[in-house]
């Protein structure tokens, strides 16, 4: 299948959906602490989204072939879970992990992010898992021009996180969006530069790294959904969707509290000459 280039409607729609999902985050913030259930930020999420953005929670009775219909609002994945962690009766305690993963639906565009939470203090291990994850987002960012290709993304992705001593989960990867959640192409977060598609200004789709402080494998839980560390270790993850523009890129899922760019990534853009 073709990958889609967005024209000007397109991008405009799709820096308002991503914007928005951004502030979901935003306004969750402050409800992560000890204590806080994840059904309940489930639950406060969903009320911000249909009741002050007006948009509608895409994974919400997501259902693609073989699984059960996703049952929440949005995905909260706690320390050894990768992705796709359900919200219920589990509460936070003080050191856990937590992604907090939000794609809403506005005016039939798809607008797609997560971000790491530590609750309360953090263990030296976790904050640096968070940070080096964050870091190997940016970095994977930062390859995104025309006439690079998707392959010196997942390059850049798995030569950082495999330098800090952690391992990058290859059954998922980042996906272009617009007016479908996971359309072409598929963006690996590992590879070799100059491999895999053409990038070409227009094309929009999300780069979202798991990365796991122990090995790379995974195992499924008896839900479907939720996937984990085989071997217990923690796991993080960071998710923005990105447009390809004429000269690099630019990042749509920003909000006034989107963390800002890792100094390893501005020093190499400074240096570079590369756009912000």
């Amino acid at each position: 299948m073709a990958i889609s280039i967005k024209n000007e409607h397109d991008i405009a729609q799709m820096r308002v959906a991503c914007r928005l999902a951004s502030e979901v985050l935003d306004y969750i913030t402050p409800f992560v602490v000890a204590g806080v259930t994840t059904g309940e930020i489930d639950r406060l999420c969903h009320e911000y989204m249909t009741n002050v953005q007006g948009t509608v929670p895409a994974p919400l009775n997501y259902q693609p072939p073989g699984y059960p219909p996703y049952p929440k609002a949005i995905c909260t994945s706690i320390n050894d879970v990768i992705c796709h962690g359900i919200p219920g009766d589990k509460a936070l305690k003080n050191g856990d992990t937590l992604n907090i993963d939000v794609t809403v639906i506005k005016d039939g565009y798809f607008g797609d992010t997560s971000r790491m939470f530590i609750v309360g203090e953090g263990s030296i291990l976790a904050k640096r898992l968070v940070q080096t994850t964050y870091e190997c987002m940016w970095l994977g960012i930062d390859q995104v021009r025309p006439g690079g290709h998707l392959g010196d993304i997942g390059h850049a992705i798995q030569r950082y996180a495999e330098a800090q001593g952690y391992s990058v989960v290859r059954e998922y990867c980042g996906h272009g969006i617009g007016t479908v959640f996971h359309d072409e192409p598929q963006v690996l977060h590992y590879g070799r530069p100059g491999t895999g598609a053409e990038l070409l200004p227009g094309m929009i789709f999300t780069i979202e790294p798991m990365i796991n402080a122990g090995r790379r494998e995974i195992r499924t839980m008896p839900d479907q959904w939720t996937v984990k560390t085989k071997d217990r270790s923690l796991s993080a993850q960071w998710e923005h969707t990105v447009l390809v523009t004429e000269t690099g890129y630019e990042v749509l899922t920003v909000s006034a509290g989107t963390p800002a760019k890792p100094a390893i990534v501005a020093q190499s853009a400074q240096t570079a000459g590369a756009p912000a």
